[in-house]
């Protein structure tokens, strides 16, 4: 059963409201957009709010954020015995491991996996049989002795425990983690590499407080309400310096908070003491310690290479962590004005909606049914980690206006009819697409007099999805591509003409 936590005002936690309005100010300068934020010390939350259409109860994609959850899994194993951290990787996949292992690949460990010491310089992929090609990728270097970011390993611990136990990654966690600490597990939404297993290095889909209440256990030394889930021994090794990180310079000049070191699937920040989980586009859940006090943050921080506006937001959390008062300063006199003034603010926030579309000239004449010629075309979320079945593509697309947008009536390869309606007066209609993020809130807007763009803002992903349509006559091109850091510049173009009226 899930027990609340108890809420509080800033004041009485320590921390004065003015700090708070402070950092949403920052967070809404531009260079982010914040869609969810929770702070707690001492177990009581003293600031939360979402950004609508962004809220509390919607997963939202971690990307590596879901290396910690995976990391967890295997603290839980090593803490019930079921592994040991001096496990060798080779002895876990006896079937899976070359028939001549190389001398580094003999050495490998559970415990090298997990503070990114594989040894490897090259990552290896998916593919059905993954584990096979992760083990056959050169070791170059003894393990434990060198940092490579890999977030194929952070996938095979998940599939450590379920070579030792059966189970996958959510259900190994349900009864072990997500239960006794208040996630709602059938809430939450994985993707799977080929074999099934879930991706551990990037996959999982979960709310902002399921990420403040893992890292609350890490915070608590691994214990919930008195019940012991991690050892006291892990969770000092996962949240301490365990593998030098500065090379990782290199890779990404801009995130200065990943060069300060790692520990079991945590990164260290330069504050002293401080760490966190992390996820691209600037997924964070940040524990401070000395305050007794965690902040969770779900946000769409890509900027141009997807390094810099996540520092910046690390930037920024840390300017407001240096100004509070001191650890041991108690609780401040209330404020009521303040806090009440904060709450409200909190209650009320939201991204821009969209803009109200004007009446292209062509609208009437475009109006019809057109068919695919060449290309693949699915309305839907695109995902640069999972391939398209191409199988499923639509084949004919009807268009249609009503006075509030645009309504899209498809018919796939394997006949099945999907409605898309998309709102053009300054609103997000919900559609239900295929994929594992599957609301689209969908509005509409005539770029030019003969482009359409189509817009669906993928509520449980950082992401918005675009699909721009261009009418020349009888012609139709649909350019579809995401904003998503790993997929920009990747568009896919698909050509339909219009069937003749019967």
């Amino acid at each position: 059963m899930r027990k609340e936590f108890e809420r509080c005002t800033p004041e009485s936690a320590g921390i004065p409201s003015g700090s708070i309005e402070w950092l949403i100010d920052r967070l809404e300068e531009g260079w982010t957009e914040p869609h969810g934020l929770m702070i707690m010390r001492d177990s009581k939350v003293f600031a939360e709010g979402w950004w609508a259409p962004y809220a509390a109860g919607l997963v939202h994609g971690l990307q590596s954020h879901t290396k910690t959850y995976a990391a967890t899994a295997v603290g839980i194993a090593v803490t019930e015995g079921i592994l040991s951290l001096s496990d060798r990787v080779i002895d876990i996949f006896p079937d899976r491991a070359p028939k001549d292992p190389s001398e580094n690949l003999k050495l490998l460990t559970v415990r090298d996996v997990l503070c990114m010491g594989c040894g490897m310089e090259t990552m290896p992929m998916g593919g059905e049989d993954w584990i096979g090609q992760f083990l056959a990728t050169p070791v170059v270097h003894k393990p434990g002795t060198a940092f490579m970011y890999n977030s194929t390993g952070s996938t095979l611990l998940g599939a450590m425990v379920r070579e030792k136990t059966g189970l996958g990654l959510i259900d190994y966690l349900r009864p072990r983690l997500f239960d006794k600490i208040g996630i709602d597990a059938d809430n939450l939404k994985c993707i799977c590499m080929e074999d099934g297993m879930e991706m551990g290095g990037g996959g999982l889909f979960a709310t902002t407080e399921d990420n403040l209440r893992l890292m609350k256990l890490y915070l608590d030394g691994g214990v919930w309400e008195g019940e012991r889930i991690l050892s006291e021994e892990y969770v000092r090794l996962a949240t301490s310096l365990q593998n030098e990180s500065a090379t990782e310079r290199a890779v990404n000049p801009p995130a200065e908070d990943n060069f300060v070191g790692y520990g079991f699937q945590i990164w260290m920040c330069r504050p002293e003491g401080v760490y966190r989980a992390d996820g691209a586009m600037g997924q964070f859940t940040i524990v401070f310690p000395k305050y007794q006090m965690v902040l969770a943050i779900t946000e769409n921080a890509s900027g141009a290479t997807g390094g810099e506006m996540p520092q910046k937001t690390l930037d920024t959390i840390w300017e407001w962590y240096r100004n509070l008062p001191a650890p041991d300063s108690g609780a401040l006199l209330e404020d009521p004005e303040a806090s009440r003034h904060l709450a409200r603010r909190m209650s009320m926030l939201s991204l821009p909606a969209p803009k109200r579309s004007v009446i292209s000239g062509m609208q009437d004449g475009v109006q019809g049914s057109y068919e695919v010629t060449e290309g693949y075309l699915a309305f839907k979320q695109s995902n640069p980690f999972v391939r398209d079945p191409k199988d499923d593509g639509v084949k004919t697309l009807s268009v249609s206006f009503d006075p509030h947008g645009v309504i899209l009536d498809t018919v796939n390869a394997k006949g099945e009819a999907k409605r898309i309606i998309a709102a053009m007066d300054g609103r997000r209609i919900e559609n239900t697409v295929e994929g594992i993020a599957s609301i689209a809130l969908a509005s509409a807007l005539w770029k030019e007099e003969d482009l359409l763009r189509l817009t669906f803002r993928m509520v449980e992903t950082c992401n918005e999805q675009y699909f721009d349509l261009k009418f020349a006559g009888n012609d139709l091109v649909i350019e579809s591509y995401s904003d998503h850091v790993f997929s920009r510049g990747r568009k896919e173009t698909v050509l339909l003409r219009k069937k003749e009226e019967e």
